[in-house]
């Protein structure tokens, strides 16, 4: 396994200093953003794609610094209801394909979207209750109509790239955001699309992050390293569907924290073995939205607690002992 960086996290950082920073603190891979969700402060789509030059300068430029591209990122909503807000994102996807192809990178993580509804409208309609009956025709038109359709073009985009896998983030406001809904997707849409796991948003769904990992198995493609810390007092008075926009973190049900302030080491070390548990190899990316600290210090946390849970070498051979996976 490797540690690894979402360096959004350093967005006030240039790329130069960004990937120093990172190795600096310890971090052996980056995800790089490249539009939608991300503001893209360390990525310039057009220019990568329209010059080889650029291309070998951008990957010449991490791994002087002792790191290794592990994935781009191009989250968004490109089944937004509103057709300019889902060109834009669809555009931005497929250039990320098409760089990812040009890079030599196997992995995109990405997010599923979410449409509106068959009359049209400005604003997507996340549809997470069965009743009244609306809501479940609604979901059913979303998914023949706009995320399938959408997701088997995308797959077959990145297949022709040689773009190995789509990483889809399970996250709220989505329609792919859970272990079934996942699931709906992949065997709709085929082997390409694997999860991007990030646990801080499983929590406050009730979801146990190890429960998810074995149920998902060999689908993830991608990890997000990332904590959440739930409020017990807030939660037992508004719930977990709470939504307060602009409240601080105290009123808060929930809130992104840096790893071990919403769950100590032995959650993170029973993490990583469930991952190894699995067959995961690969790079357990450090995301920085922890709304109480800063940025660097936080990342500098992240990474010491992965540095004491996180599996370097392949487990050894153990005569009597059972398989790791």
């Amino acid at each position: 396994m490797k540690i690894g960086l979402f360096t959004d996290g350093l967005m006030h950082l240039s790329f130069e200093d960004a990937l120093r920073t990172a190795a600096e603190l310890g971090v052996q891979a980056v995800e790089i953003g490249t539009g939608n969700f991300s503001p893209a402060p360390h990525c310039d789509l057009s220019r990568l794609l329209a010059s080889e030059a650029s291309r070998r300068s951008f990957l010449d430029t991490i791994t002087s610094h002792g790191l290794h591209l592990s994935a781009l990122n191009c989250s968004g909503n490109p089944l937004h209801p509103n057709m300019r807000v889902a060109q834009q994102a669809a555009e931005v996807t497929r250039k990320t394909l098409q760089l990812a192809g040009l890079l030599g990178v196997e992995r995109v993580v990405c997010m599923s979207g979410c449409p509106g509804t068959p009359g049209g409208g400005q604003h997507p309609n996340w549809v997470v209750a069965a009743w009244p009956e609306d809501f479940v025709e609604l979901l059913e038109w979303q998914w023949l109509e706009r995320v399938i359709p959408f997701w088997s073009e995308m797959t077959e985009v990145a297949g022709n790239h040689g773009v190995r896998k789509l990483c889809f983030e399970l996250h709220p406001g989505m329609c792919v955001y859970n272990p079934s809904s996942f699931r709906r997707l992949r065997e709709s849409v085929g082997p390409a699309v694997a999860a991007n796991l990030d646990p801080s948003h499983f929590f406050f769904q009730g979801m146990d992050p190890l429960a998810v990992i074995r149920v998902l198995g060999g689908d993830i493609g991608h990890v997000h390293a990332k904590d959440a810390r739930i409020d017990l007092h807030n939660l037992s008075v508004q719930g977990s569907l709470d939504l307060q926009p602009g409240k601080p973190v105290r009123d808060l049900v929930w809130a992104y924290r840096t790893l071990g302030y919403g769950h100590g080491e032995v959650f993170w070390a029973n993490f990583v073995s469930a991952l190894r548990a699995i067959g995961y190899d690969g790079v357990l990316s450090i995301e920085h939205e922890d709304p109480l600290m800063d940025a660097e210090e936080a990342i500098a946390r992240a990474v010491d607690l992965l540095n004491k849970t996180v599996f370097f070498k392949p487990p050894s051979t153990v005569p009597g002992a059972p398989p790791a996976f």
